[in-house]
């Protein structure tokens, strides 16, 4: 009898550590880092966003958590190792200045993975990912030069890094290429996201003459800006950036180049947990469907609506590049010939303003 005991008592054993009895593997904890706060448009919504199409596509696999308005730093790299340490096998670190941060955490925890977005450092578990912003831009700017009427456009920017001067110089680029005479003026405010300086500076340059403003800022206030000060001047426009911010410009809010992060993060996430996944550079653009125009406004003429389409098709199909050559700096100094396209590694480089800007780069 007792050894019929203990075989049923074995028998049990077997069957509960078969796959009958299995249990589900815990989902994979995967952690986002955010320079801003979330709220409902910008730059750290749109990654929010992807976050949560990933979650979706991913139900059961996965877990994600954030941590928003994180500075970047000493602050940031802490927030990183506290997700690593709290079980994420995976981070995203979404701002530029989380890049050493997140090489230094990354290089402490080889087992783990970390995906720095639009910064140039990578490593085997470290990957780096951005979208053609420029792109977007571009087109962008062509509606500006084509509606423009006192020929000057307004340009709010955050830090003097290359991602932020290929949007400039790609946005005047776009506009002169229809309108010679079109200039850009900037206006740098030293922040990802600070509203009142955002504000600040887009009416500042509203009375320069602006009539079509833009950023590379996190917050909807230069288009709330552009928005107010339409009712004076029905020609004054502006054109969002991240996100479609059109809400907070109904009037004045023509179009804006949108980022859209959620196929790469669920493609990611699928590698790493396939064990696929070997070191990338990600640079995706209108082609792979991580930049796209938000809708234009009821104010863009139907015939300048054609030409933008025509424009953004030719883009995807790789006939078009918003730095073909001729392009020439400020200074006059011709950088890309007649008959080539700017680089990867030269709009990687990119720390100069191009011909039409007007004001001065900032020596640091």
């Amino acid at each position: 009898m007792q050894r019929l005991k203990s075989s049923i008592t074995l028998g049990l054993g077997l069957l509960a550590g078969s796959s009958l009895f299995a249990a589900e593997p815990a989902p994979t904890q995967v952690g986002f880092v955010y320079v801003s706060p979330v709220g409902d448009a910008g730059w750290t919504y749109q990654h929010d966003q992807g976050r949560k199409e990933m979650e979706k596509a991913m139900a059961g696999k996965v877990k994600t958590n954030f941590v928003e308005n994180v500075p970047e730093g000493a602050d940031a790299e802490r927030v990183i190792r506290q997700m690593i340490t709290g079980g994420a096998k995976i981070v995203f670190t979404t701002s530029f200045g989380y890049m050493n941060p997140t090489e230094k955490v990354a290089s402490a925890f080889p087992d783990k993975f970390f995906f720095h977005a639009t910064g140039y450092k990578t490593g085997k578990n470290m990957g780096i990912y951005n979208a053609r912003f420029y792109e977007g831009r571009y087109l962008c700017g062509v509606i500006a030069g084509k509606m423009t009427k006192s020929h000057v456009a307004g340009y709010v920017a955050a830090f003097p890094i290359p991602e932020v001067l290929q949007g400039i110089n790609a946005f005047t680029e776009g506009m002169r290429s229809v309108d010679p005479k079109a200039e850009v003026r900037v206006i740098w405010v030293n922040s990802w996201f600070d509203p009142g300086k955002e504000r600040e500076a887009a009416l500042t340059l509203i009375s320069q003459g602006a009539d079509m403003l833009t950023h590379h800022t996190d917050s909807t206030a230069v288009v709330q800006a552009a928005e107010e000060k339409h009712k004076d001047n029905a020609n004054l426009y502006s054109f969002s950036y991240h996100s479609d911010m059109s809400k907070y410009g109904p009037k004045s809010c023509l179009t804006g180049t949108t980022h859209l992060w959620g196929d790469f993060y669920t493609r990611t996430v699928k590698e790493v947990l396939a064990g696929t996944w070997k070191g990338t550079n990600v640079w995706g653009g209108i082609k792979d469907g991580m930049i796209k125009l938000a809708p234009l406004n009821a104010a863009v003429p139907e015939a300048v609506k054609k030409d933008v389409t025509k424009l953004e098709k030719e883009i995807k199909e790789g006939k078009r590049h918003p730095f073909a050559g001729p392009v020439v700096a400020q200074d006059g100094k011709e950088l890309v010939p007649k008959g080539r396209n700017m680089t990867d590694a030269e709009l990687g480089a990119m720390n100069y303003y191009v011909k039409g800007v007007a004001s001065t780069l900032p020596k640091n």
